[in-house]
């Protein structure tokens, strides 16, 4: 029997979270959205997908009939908008999966650390370049420390939509700590490049890792990044390695990322992100490991009922 859930935000990610539960989850079943634009695409699916809708935002969703059997709910509004939200909600004693840089609750990666906060309140799914890297980072982490960590996402203009756009700021900050409280990085540094170009880019990730030379074994670093990029491409199918995992010394008398000297490896792993192209483009990668990662996360947290045993 699956498990009735419902969405707030109307707009790409929402919309594509909804086709996503609706055609690929035995376990989960949309039975309302809410948005704040009553002539939203997302709303005008949804019901002709027979989803209950409201265009009031959160203060509607919870007066449709259909939230009564809700458990749990995505967020896919702002990070603004969320604080609001996870008020209303958490009175309802509902479970919410917050895909905005928010961060009211624990950041979980569904490969990394999703066990560890089965029954939070509130999880954060930290940002579309966190869900790319934070992996890596952690499956470099395993095999050797990680000094400093930094991450380049670059995505399409194209398919950084209002939402995306107005969290740059957060998006920088909360990828930068995921690097470090889930990755396992000693310090970590995000930045976001958002391409121009035409036709699109597809979602590109470069994650660079410093370790000291005397505890990296190459072989035992690229065998745990290309066993983490399977596991995200079990639910990620357009995830994928670029290249090889690539190894650089560095001598350093400063560096400034660190602020001290350095002497030791630069690991670089260069990845690719394309989308399934359910609702959104295929350039679109960035939105889609978002909405994949949520979709894994919500499927394992809906196993635990209230007592905490997984069912």
């Amino acid at each position: 029997m699956s498990t009735p859930v419902a969405i707030i935000g109307s707009g790409n990610i929402g919309t594509d979270l909804m086709i996503k539960v609706k055609r690929l989850s035995a376990e989960l079943e949309v039975v309302a959205m809410a948005g704040i634009d009553a002539a939203s695409d997302g709303l005008a699916r949804a019901r002709r997908l027979g989803v209950a809708t409201s265009h009031e935002g959160v203060g509607g969703l919870v007066e449709l009939p259909e939230f009564a059997d809700v458990r749990l709910v995505f967020d896919a509004t702002s990070a603004g908008a969320h604080r609001h939200n996870n008020e209303i909600l958490s009175a309802h004693g509902i479970q919410l999966v917050d895909l905005t840089p928010a961060a009211i609750g624990p950041y979980v990666v569904p490969t990394v650390n999703l066990d560890e906060h089965l029954g939070a309140p509130n999880v954060n799914m930290v940002t579309c370049g966190g869900q790319a890297t934070t992996p890596i980072v952690a499956a470099v982490s395993s095999v050797t420390p990680v000094a400093y960590a930094e991450i380049v996402a670059t995505i399409s203009a194209r398919s950084a939509g209002p939402g995306t756009r107005a969290n740059i700021d957060e998006f920088t900050e909360t990828t930068a700590r995921a690097l470090e409280t889930v990755g396992g990085a000693g310090r970590g540094k995000a930045i976001i490049v958002l391409n121009p170009a035409d036709p699109p880019i597809t979602m590109r990730d470069t994650v660079f890792c410093l370790a000291d030379e005397s505890e990296v074994d190459e072989g035992a670093v690229s065998a745990a990044v290309e066993e983490m990029v399977a596991r995200v491409h079990a639910y990620v199918p357009g995830y994928r390695l670029k290249q090889r995992v690539q190894f650089d010394r560095v001598d350093e008398p400063f560096l400034p990322s660190l602020g001290r000297a350095f002497r030791g490896v630069k690991i670089a792993v260069f990845l690719e992100v394309s989308g399934a192209g359910h609702y959104l483009p295929e350039f679109a990668g960035n939105l889609d490991i978002m909405t994949s990662a949520a979709l894994r996360t919500a499927e394992r947290l809906v196993r635990v009922p209230t007592g905490g045993a997984v069912r």
